[in-house]
């Protein structure tokens, strides 16, 4: 198992929460949906390159803003990953317990790069690729029909095995490790990994442009096997869109914490910020990021020193 049992318990525990809340209310779902499409489109597009701000980005999909000086390239990879969120929003709402399969995944890279990738929108490649600063060298082409379908035979064989959120990481990583595609392979395998996630009931997972670094790296060590961080990655992401949901959709009045900076945090405690920020970081506090800085609340600190007196 790759999720410690810590870790485990809070999404549980959170996702139990969020569901206790339904029926949610319709306009603040929708506002929700609006500000994670916008925040995931950009941060999913930026990781491959994409030069639109967040305020961009919202302001191509929301307003049909043409932004100055950036490439039609970047609003024409926006509108298509907003409209692949569409599909993915429609293909959960219509049914939590669709199959995936080639055909599915070749929908979401077809949406995804069709007006970039014209001739190869949906196509397996048929050449090599080499991915820049990576070690990694994907298969030859000639494998990618095979390796594809043993994917999907993995899913199928594992998906009752593996927690939600082990089986959408590793799938993630299984993915982009084939590399099918020319190109849109990230954005394609991050919606294929929240397919999993939002099956299972979670909201949709993020994965932060400011995160790419360590995003990268804890791809890097699934290549060698190693799916420990990848997958404890991952599930700090749920876990923030968890807390944002749950902070957008509880009452005010039924509101027991609140969330604060690690600077604030370090104040009523014996931890210094950077101490903090450590512990975050190696998922052993529940915190979440705000753009780029944490935030925890006093009682998450208060749980988390309780949990070390219970160790020792």
């Amino acid at each position: 198992m790759h999720l410690t049992k810590e870790l485990k318990k809070r999404l549980s525990d959170k996702l139990k929460k969020l569901n206790s809340l339904r029926p949610l209310p319709p306009s603040a779902v929708q506002k929700l949906r609006e500000k994670f499409e916008v925040e995931m489109t950009y941060n999913s597009n930026a990781i491959e390159g994409n030069s639109l701000t967040q305020k961009e980005t919202f302001l191509v999909l929301n307003e049909g803003i043409t932004i100055k000086n950036k490439p039609l390239k970047d609003h024409l990879e926006a509108t298509n990953h907003k409209e692949a969120l569409e599909y993915l929003y429609d293909l959960i709402g219509h049914n939590r317990n669709n199959t995936i399969s080639e055909h599915l995944i070749k929908n979401f890279h077809q949406i995804i790069t069709k007006e970039t990738e014209k001739d190869w929108a949906g196509c397996y490649r048929n050449a090599k690729v080499i991915i820049g600063g990576a070690k990694h060298q994907p298969p030859d082409a000639m494998q990618i029909p095979n390796l594809m379908e043993d994917l999907i035979d993995w899913i199928a064989n594992n998906q009752k095995q593996l927690h939600p959120i082990e089986l959408a990481a590793i799938l993630h990583h299984k993915f982009v490790h084939i590399h099918p595609f020319f190109d849109g392979n990230g954005r394609t395998g991050r919606l294929l990994m929240n397919i999993v996630i939002m099956q299972a009931g979670y909201p949709l997972t993020i994965i932060l442009k400011n995160d790419r670094k360590q995003y990268y790296e804890v791809l890097a060590k699934a290549d060698d096997g190693d799916y420990l961080t990848l997958v404890q990655f991952v599930a700090k992401n749920v876990e923030r869109s968890l807390a944002i949901y749950l902070d957008t959709l509880t009452p005010s009045s039924d509101k027991n914490e609140k969330y604060i900076s690690l600077k604030e945090a370090s104040k009523s405690c014996d931890y210094s910020e950077k101490y903090l920020n450590l512990l975050a970081a190696t998922n052993k506090l529940e915190a979440h990021k705000e753009n780029r800085n944490w935030v925890t609340t006093k009682e998450a600190i208060e749980r988390y020193i309780a949990s070390r007196k219970r160790t020792r």
